[in-house]
């Protein structure tokens, strides 16, 4: 009987493995994004075999290590569907291979003038769009480089540097495997929470098939934490520092290093440990560590940035950077309240406003968060800290696009909250913005897709008090 159960439930997970590989197939090599009910229909259903996966097989990890690279797998051919952003990304890897610095032109600077630079300049600046290519480049150097690799490999070959790009990120999700794993282990959590990040069919779609670079940003921030909660905090730093370098995004986490720190000191080895005597000598150690580990960040960042560094560069990547704040929208909550409450009373569309108000509100409330869970400095206790903050960056945010709660989600992996999972499954709803004319966006979707990730929260952190890990 009790072979004749397992027999069972593994013929069950054959099914679910199999349905799941074309149900993939069909996303990657059979799907535009405007046919939104397919798309909303083929993720459900492979959000629910990705959910009964892993509650099967959590203790057959090298299973779902299969599983998780094997689905990745079959996007390698795929041109992404979701996304035009991968032929920008595509541009500004080949202007860097013709000398070109990609912060200092726009592709419609030379598209204006019929100066084709790079190969196939034409066919990529119809596929990024007149909004891309109209502006100027803001991924950070190291994603740049990534993209450059691609190009270098992949010589005139559109697909060459797609499935370039896509090998790089699914390197990086073996990283994130690796040092996930690890760090759970150390903080006595199950090893298998990992794959809620690994084999959610929101990380293999977006980042995988749509080539977002926050899977190797995400890798590199998983490492620095690994490497902090060891008490390498100097290595942490230099890590954290090539994060950054990425995607620009854990930049909104740096505040909360201060409670670790305040918190620690080091030993002669270099290792941080809490310690109990002299507390004035421990805040000022603490401090001074924090600081060194800030500087070594700052640094390492403004090398990685001085091969394309002038006066110009300067201007453009804040100018173009500032753009998320102040000109564009998409798949907000928060904001499009206030936006609704400005036009009922002053009739006017107040983003300019509450983009510079939310410049100086932002960091105080970021600020006022970590203050007060000061005195919660375990690791775990720190990870909390940053997805709360970062929920509250988004939840705020006037551009939320799907990709972005990649972050949120790796957070969420390694603390006892849910509700990230929750909002990864509903977020898709946005995508039937691109099923409307000139991408209008339907408030009752965002409003639906909100109410579900609000209520989620609401319920974790303000109700449901002892949740299992």
């Amino acid at each position: 009987m009790h072979i004749k159960g397992i027999l069972k439930q593994y013929s069950i997970v054959i099914l679910l493995a199999v349905t799941s590989c074309l149900f993939y197939w069909s996303f990657g090599y059979d799907l535009v994004r405007t046919d939104y009910i397919k798309l909303l229909m083929l993720y459900a259903a492979l959000f629910f075999l990705f959910f009964k996966l892993v509650q099967l097989l959590k203790h057959n990890l090298m299973f779902l290590t299969w599983l998780a690279f094997g689905f990745r797998a079959l996007f390698i051919l795929a041109i992404p569907n979701l996304s035009q952003d991968f032929y920008r990304f595509i541009w500004d890897g080949r202007m860097i291979l013709e000398g070109y610095n990609p912060y200092l032109y726009t592709p419609e600077s030379f598209i204006s003038k019929g100066e084709f630079t790079i190969a196939q300049a034409q066919k990529l600046y119809q596929g990024m769009g007149i909004l891309n290519g109209s502006h100027f480049s803001n991924y950070p150097p190291l994603n740049q480089l990534c993209f450059m690799i691609s190009a270098l490999f992949a010589g005139k070959s559109i697909l060459g540097s797609v499935i370039g790009m896509r090998l790089l990120i699914i390197a990086a999700d073996f990283g994130t495997l690796y040092f996930g794993k690890r760090l759970l282990q150390k903080l006595k959590m199950p090893v298998h929470h990992i794959f809620w990040y690994l084999l959610n069919p929101f990380i293999i779609i977006e980042l995988t098939g749509n080539l977002h670079f926050e899977g190797v940003m995400i890798f590199l921030f998983v490492w620095s934490m690994y490497l902090l909660h060891i008490g390498k905090w100097k290595w942490s730093a230099v890590v954290f520092a090539l994060s950054v370098s990425m995607k620009l995004i854990p930049l909104i986490l740096l505040p909360v290093f201060y409670v670790w720190f305040r918190k620690n000191k080091t030993n002669d080895d270099g290792i941080l440990n809490q310690v109990q005597d002299n507390k004035t000598y421990q805040k000022a150690k603490g401090i001074t560590t924090l600081i060194t580990f800030y500087g070594i960040v700052g640094s390492i960042v403004l090398i990685l940035f001085l091969p394309f560094y002038s006066l110009e560069f300067m201007t453009n990547f804040i100018e173009t950077t500032g753009l998320w704040f102040s000109n564009f929208e998409f798949n907000a909550s928060i904001f499009y309240l206030a936006r609704t409450i400005g036009y009922a009373f002053v009739n006017f569309d107040i983003i300019g406003y509450y983009g510079n108000i939310l410049a100086v509100a932002l960091p105080i409330l970021i600020l006022g968060i970590t203050i007060k869970r000061r005195h919660k400095t375990s690791t775990q206790d720190i990870i909390v800290t940053m997805l709360f903050v970062l929920s509250l960056y988004y939840f705020t945010a006037t551009t939320v696009h799907p990709w972005y709660m990649a972050t949120l989600l790796i957070l969420a992996v390694f603390t006892r909250y849910k509700f990230v999972l929750i909002w990864s499954l509903v977020v898709m709803l946005s995508y039937v913005t691109y099923a409307q004319p000139y991408y209008t966006e339907n408030l009752w979707i965002i409003g639906l897709e909100y109410s579900i990730v609000y209520l989620a929260f609401i319920w974790e952190v303000m109700f449901k008090k002892n949740i299992k890990v």
